[in-house]
């Protein structure tokens, strides 16, 4: 074989492997640049969804305080009447020296006070006749009786209230013995 076509058809090899490197080179950099800008892309998402996150529980923080901040605004609104009109009855009676009603002005309040309170959910707890329950009542004297059994409250002495199914505070009973 000449030595001369053998060496062009070197070259030739040559330039062809060098030729599929750089176009492979040129591929894979080709494939690097998107990979780098999907990876960029999906960084700046991930940045952008972490400051949503953070925002939200900011607002939700935020919320939770003004909330129980606020808690009780529909309770004060509905007790400011009352304090009304125990204002109107304590005037009333300042000018008429009317105790009789006075008597009555305040019984009156009271039930509406106690009206507000149940449409809160806050209701007394039923002691006298009842067994004794330590759920519900607080013993603070035991006493003989021959009208009731044992075991029995004889007597309330303080009452006792429940909001909604809860014990705010126990009554405190006598019992029988």
């Amino acid at each position: 074989m000449n030595p001369e076509i053998e060496e062009n058809e070197l070259v030739s090899e040559v330039q062809e492997e060098t030729e599929n490197v750089a176009s492979t080179y040129t591929a894979g950099a080709e494939e690097l640049e998107q990979l780098k800008n999907q990876a960029e892309e999906n960084y700046q998402r991930y940045l952008r969804t972490q400051a949503d996150f953070d925002n939200f529980r900011r607002r939700a923080r935020q919320e939770k305080e003004e909330l129980a901040k606020y808690a009780s605004q529909k309770l004060v609104e509905n007790l400011v009447p009352i304090i009304d009109n125990f204002d109107r009855a304590i005037q009333s009676s300042k000018e008429t020296q009317d105790f009789e009603g006075l008597a009555k002005g305040i019984d009156m309040v009271f039930r509406q006070f106690e009206g507000v309170l149940q449409s809160e959910g806050v209701k007394s707890i039923e002691s006298v006749g009842q067994p004794f329950n330590p759920e519900f009542h607080q013993a603070i004297m035991q006493v003989e009786s021959d009208e009731h059994e044992e075991g029995i409250v004889v007597e309330e002495l303080q009452k006792g209230y429940m909001l909604n199914d809860r014990v705010i505070r126990p009554a405190m009973v006598k019992v029988s013995m």
